[in-house]
């Protein structure tokens, strides 16, 4: 019979600004963090999976009409807590966010290097481009491969290159709740690699 890990053998995982119905919350071993809890409040002391908010550094941040004080510091915080703990932050593949904190493309000064993925592949209704910044492994889990289209575009205004090619009908928008939230496979996927993940040597 398999050897089922308890919760004391399974490494310990931070999950912060995540959803109040987030999937990280049924996963063993990962402390999440969401609104209410405040991810500014955690000690640190394991790697993360980080996910700031990112609607001030995405390419249609023009159209943001306001954010809560403070807010657009947050994806600074989050690059700050991986390159000192290790792990994974995940924001859109055209976020400002990694060129403005100098993340490399496969190697930067603090280690972090960047891949970019699609979540259609894990399970996701629409193309959701995606760019990771990882820091501690470079040893991650297989990248799937899902065949057939998106039945959904995340929104009017971010419509892929592929669907705006289209002469058919426009895909459905996604809902608010859909578009953000993490399929659960790749938030398992995400939580491998922190798991993976060494806290830099060059951390205090």
């Amino acid at each position: 019979m398999a050897h089922q890990m308890t919760q004391s053998e399974v490494t310990a995982v931070a999950a912060l600004f995540v959803r109040s119905d987030s999937v990280y919350k049924t996963m063993p071993g990962v402390d999440c963090y969401d609104a209410e809890r405040n991810a500014l409040t955690w000690p640190g002391g394991c790697p993360v999976v980080a996910h700031p908010p990112c609607r001030t550094w995405g390419t249609l941040k023009a159209w943001v009409k306001s954010a809560p004080p403070g807010e657009h510091e947050l994806a600074t915080w989050a690059i700050e807590q991986v390159r000192r703990w290790g792990g994974v932050l995940e924001h859109p593949r055209g976020s400002s966010l990694f060129g403005e904190c100098g993340c490399g493309g496969f190697d930067d000064e603090s280690g972090g290097w960047l891949l970019d993925v699609d979540q259609f592949h894990w399970g996701h209704k629409a193309r959701k481009a995606t760019r990771l910044y990882i820091v501690g492994t470079r040893d991650i889990p297989p990248i799937p491969k899902r065949e057939g289209q998106p039945t959904h575009n995340l929104s009017r205004l971010s419509r892929s290159k592929e669907n705006r090619q289209n002469k058919g009908p426009h895909l459905p928008e996604l809902s608010g709740k859909a578009r953000e939230a993490s399929p659960p496979e790749f938030a398992k996927w995400l939580v491998e690699i922190a798991r993976r993940c060494v806290r830099p040597e060059r951390a205090p």
